[in-house]
């Protein structure tokens, strides 16, 4: 019997947006639910999550953006993720959307759990010296839940201010409770400064550790390989000028 083909260590990523009209709003949501069982027959997925979006400014239902529905996975490599482009899962979303968005990635650095899971493994220190995408994610305290909406706003003003950030996206499971970002940066310098350098930042870092907000969170840093599609218009990952 021939050996099993080798798992990469280093799993591939992909990252899907898809815009829909208001008129196929139901249809989106409706796909939230139904497309769960197809998704988890994919071979080679390790990790899925299908999400909401927002723009993120609150973290609350205010947020929430109806209009854009996305997709994170993880796979064994880049076959198995290529197999996602092919299948019914996409071509379910390509039916309602009327704009869509792709990035394939590798993870950089990762740290904590998503739903009790590492699922961007234990990368290896390596350069990128291309664009980077960050994805953070947390479970709250639903006790606490309201002192941290308090602290979001601030800091996600200045996110949108910050230098080098090409775009970036609430996501979430669900509408309250369980919520992160999807952000892309011209380089991880630009991230590392909004990160560690902006003091609104800072601030909310310290009191998530003092005050105890997250059950669960997780971040990751990915090298953004390659992407195709638009946001709004626009590839927030292209080459940009100057």
């Amino acid at each position: 019997m021939p050996p099993p083909h080798p798992v990469s260590d280093t799993p591939t990523v992909t990252l899907h947006l898809w815009g829909v009209p208001g008129r196929a709003v139901p249809r989106a949501v409706l796909r939230m639910a139904s497309l769960r069982p197809a998704l988890a027959r994919t071979p080679g997925l390790r990790f899925a999550k299908l999400l909401g979006t927002g723009d993120g400014r609150t973290f609350t239902v205010r947020d929430a953006d109806p209009r854009r529905w996305g997709l994170l996975a993880v796979w064994d490599d880049a076959a198995a993720a290529d197999a996602l482009d092919d299948g019914p899962v996409a071509a379910s979303w390509r039916r309602v959307a009327d704009e869509e968005w792709s990035a394939r990635l590798r993870p950089l650095a990762a740290r904590g759990l998503w739903s009790g899971r590492e699922p961007f493994g234990s990368p290896r220190p390596q350069r990128w010296d291309g664009p980077v995408a960050a994805v953070t994610r947390a479970r709250l305290v639903l006790r606490r839940a309201a002192r941290f909406w308090s602290a979001v706003p601030p800091v996600s003003a200045d996110l949108h201010r910050a230098p080098g950030l090409r775009m970036a996206v609430g996501i979430g499971e669900a509408p309250l409770g369980l919520q992160g970002t999807f952000s892309v940066w011209d380089s991880g310098a630009a991230l590392n400064t909004f990160a560690y350098d902006r003091p609104e930042h800072a601030a909310v870092v310290a009191r998530t550790a003092q005050e105890g907000w997250y059950a669960e969170e997780m971040f990751a840093r990915l090298a953004v390989l390659s992407s195709r599609g638009t946001v709004d218009g626009t590839d927030p990952a292209a080459q940009q000028d100057g």
